[in-house]
């Protein structure tokens, strides 16, 4: 049986801005070295991958989401607004 949602705390998104350099750096980098993330037919370096992550938070298509039930911080694709 599940918990009733109502008791679930909603993610936060923390902005890229409030993230300093180093930190939205190790996050990124983190997010990217993720055992089973797919990033196509080719092997990428990490600058790359982590290069094309700071894109697409900078574009919107993806974000930075606190999540205070388990206080684990985590990059989320926004729905309808990734591409390569």
């Amino acid at each position: 049986m599940s918990e009733p949602t109502e008791n679930v705390p909603e993610l936060v998104e923390v902005p890229v801005s409030e993230l300093a350099a180093a930190t939205l750096q190790a996050l990124i980098e983190s997010f990217v070295l993720r055992e089973g993330t797919d990033y196509g037919p080719q092997e990428l370096p990490l600058a790359t991958k982590v290069a094309q992550v700071m894109r697409q938070l900078q574009r919107g298509e993806a974000r930075i989401v606190f999540d205070p039930a388990t206080e684990s911080v985590d990059i989320r694709v926004v729905p309808g607004r990734w591409s390569y």
